[in-house]
């Protein structure tokens, strides 16, 4: 018999090595913000109510940036804790050999995380965590203002790039923003400079896939689908867009969005699901 989920263990926690490199480059990020807004040009020229307003913003995107992250990674969305003996009877469980376990619909086993996912979505590379059942709310809003924050942090970088294309041919520029590491070693560039080129690059590339993946799972979520399920084009537990938002974000679905720690609770288990039928039947 395999060791009873109940009782805890090491498996299912979030990788240690994504989360440090995800960590390391925040940090340089924070950091070659601090430069420009402290030693170089400076944030952009706003009036004392603009300037007011841009920092209440830059609070608010933070605080729900880092929040939401909390509570990502403090949401266990595995099957550890369940108790899952003698319910696997409906259609669509399964039995999990990795686990030695019967697991609900929607569940899947993850190979990094060593354990399966109730509804489970993918694996969070980034983050070295499953995105499931638990902390799908939470990845949600991690898309939306992780966006947001690495569009701010472009912004307020704007007058530092702008002096560099004054001093230098656009040419230059444009080679120093697509090829930063090669101008770097070939010396055509200093370490300032690659720098602010390389976290300038990363805030855009970074906002244009949270922007893509907050679409694409926006649309998931409207469908009431997993990454998994759209990718085999089910419909089952499409119930419309209202209850399905409300199914994935609770009751106040469009006021999760302001606050990290509004609540909301979630109307299922992760274990038992309705579907397009059983809402059919229910109305007839």
């Amino acid at each position: 018999m395999g060791q009873p989920w109940a009782a805890g263990s090491a498996e299912g926690a979030p990788a240690r090595l994504p989360l440090v490199l995800t960590a390391l480059w925040a940090a340089v990020v924070s950091l070659e913000l601090a430069y420009v807004l402290v030693l170089g040009p400076g944030p952009p020229p706003l009036g004392p109510l603009a300037r007011a307003l841009q920092l209440a913003l830059a609070a608010f995107q933070l605080l729900n940036l880092l929040g939401n992250v909390g509570l990502f990674l403090r949401s266990d969305p595995s099957i550890r804790g369940v108790m899952l003996a003698g319910r696997g009877l409906g259609q669509g469980w399964a039995y999990c050999y990795q686990c030695q376990s019967q697991v609900p619909p929607r569940s899947g086993h993850c190979s990094a995380c060593r354990i399966c996912i109730l509804r489970r979505d993918h694996h969070c590379r980034l983050l070295g965590r499953c995105v499931g059942f638990r902390n799908y709310r939470p990845f949600l809003c991690l898309l939306l203002h992780g966006a947001g924050v690495l569009l701010h942090v472009s912004v307020l970088l704007g007058p530092a790039l702008s002096a560099l294309l004054r001093a230098h041919s656009l040419l230059h520029t444009a080679a120093l923003l697509l090829l930063p590491w090669l101008m770097l070693l070939t010396g055509r560039v200093s370490l300032a400079q690659f720098t602010l080129a390389f976290v300038m690059d990363t805030c855009v590339a970074g906002a244009l896939l949270c922007g893509a993946g907050l679409l694409f799972h926006g649309m998931l979520l409207l469908r009431g689908q997993t990454t998994w399920e759209w990718a085999r084009g089910q419909h089952s537990y499409d119930l419309g867009p209202c209850h399905n938002l409300q199914a994935a974000l609770g009751p106040r679905w469009a006021l999760v969005w302001l606050w990290p720690f509004l609540a909301s609770p979630l109307p299922g288990d992760g274990i038992t699901f309705h579907t397009a039928a059983d809402v059919g039947l229910m109305a007839s």
